[in-house]
This record gives C-alpha cells, structure tokens and sequence, in this order.
C-alpha cells in the first residue's frame, strides 16, 4: 500500500474517532425525528455509512 494511501486512512480514523465522542454524539441526542428516525440515529448511520464509503475509494484506488 502507498504512503499516502495508508496516511487517508490515518487521517480517517482519527476523524471518526472525533465524530464519534460522546461530546459530539450528545449534540444531536434530542427528541426530534428525521425521516420518523430520532436524529441521533441518523447521525450515527449517516457517519458510519459515510466511513464505509470512504474507506471503500480510498482503497478502490490503491488496486490500481
């Protein structure tokens, strides 16, 4: 694997790490609801689907 490619990595962990914490969480922990779903929930997944996507091109292009 490329430097660069491991340092993405790197740089991703360490950002859901932040999106993650328990201060960051507790933000959106309210009664409000999106799509019928409490909004903490969505934040979750909505994190976590985008780390999967992430981590996915980043690396798709280390095939290359």
């Amino acid at each position: 694997m490329k430097k660069r490619h491991e340092q993405k990595l790197i740089l991703l962990s360490f950002g859901l790490m932040i999106l993650f914490s328990a201060p960051i969480i507790l933000l959106f922990n309210s009664e409000k609801e999106l799509f019928g779903w409490p909004v903490v929930y969505v934040y979750i997944f909505s994190v976590w689907l985008f780390s999967v996507v992430a981590s996915f091109v980043i690396l798709k292009k280390y095939d290359e």
